[in-house]
C-alpha cells in the first residue's frame, strides 16, 4: 500500500470534514448528540490546527492510501521536547491493514522527543491499538496511566514514550 501523509495546513475544510466522522465514531462513547442541522458541533480547539497563537505548534495531518483519503491526525507541541497526538482517525476501510501503524510510527520518527496518546477510557478498541503500536514502537519503553486532565474537564489513559 502507498502511504501518504501530507500537511493539511490548506485543507481544513477536508479535515473538518473527516472530522465528522471521526466525531461520530467516538458518539456513543462521549454521549455528543448530533445538530438540527445534521452536523456534530467542532470542539474549539479544532480550529486552533489553522488559526490563533498556538497554530504553529499544531500540525494537521491529512493521510491517503493508494491515492486515497483514508485519514487524518491532529499533531500538538505540548512542551519544547513532547508532542501530542490530540486527535488520529483512520477510515473503517483502511482499518486493520496496517496503514494506522505505518502512519502512527512514522509521525513519531517526523517529531522526535517525548510523547503523549490519550485514549477515553471507554475506548477500548483505541487502547489496545494505541497499546500495541506504541509497544512495537518502543521495544515495550513507554508508561500508561489513567489520569484526569484539566483542559478537557475528563479522564484519560495516557501513554508516554520518547520516539526513536
Amino acid at each position: 500500500m502507498q502511504i501518504e501523509i501530507t500537511d493539511a495546513k490548506n485543507a481544513q475544510n477536508v479535515v473538518h470534514n473527516l472530522f465528522a466522522l471521526y466525531v461520530h465514531d467516538l458518539s456513543e462513547m462521549v454521549g455528543v448528540d448530533i445538530g438540527d442541522d445534521g452536523n456534530f458541533a467542532m470542539p474549539p480547539s479544532f480550529a486552533t490546527y489553522w488559526t490563533g497563537p498556538d497554530s504553529p505548534q499544531r500540525h494537521p495531518f491529512l493521510v491517503r492510501a493508494n491515492g486515497r483519503l483514508a485519514g487524518f491526525a491532529l499533531i500538538k507541541r505540548i512542551a519544547a521536547d513532547t508532542h501530542d497526538m490530540g486527535e488520529f482517525f483512520i477510515l473503517r476501510k483502511f482499518r486493520r491493514s496496517g496503514l494506522g501503524r505505518d502512519v502512527a510510527c512514522r509521525l513519531f520518527d517526523r517529531f522526535a522527543g517525548n510523547w503523549e496518546v490519550r485514549e477515553l477510557p471507554a475506548n477500548t478498541p483505541a487502547q489496545a491499538f494505541w497499546r500495541r503500536i506504541i509497544g512495537e514502537y518502543t521495544s515495550g519503553d513507554f508508561e500508561e496511566r489513567t489520569e484526569f486532565f484539566e483542559a478537557y474537564t475528563r479522564e484519560f489513559v495516557v501513554q508516554r514514550f520518547r520516539s526513536r
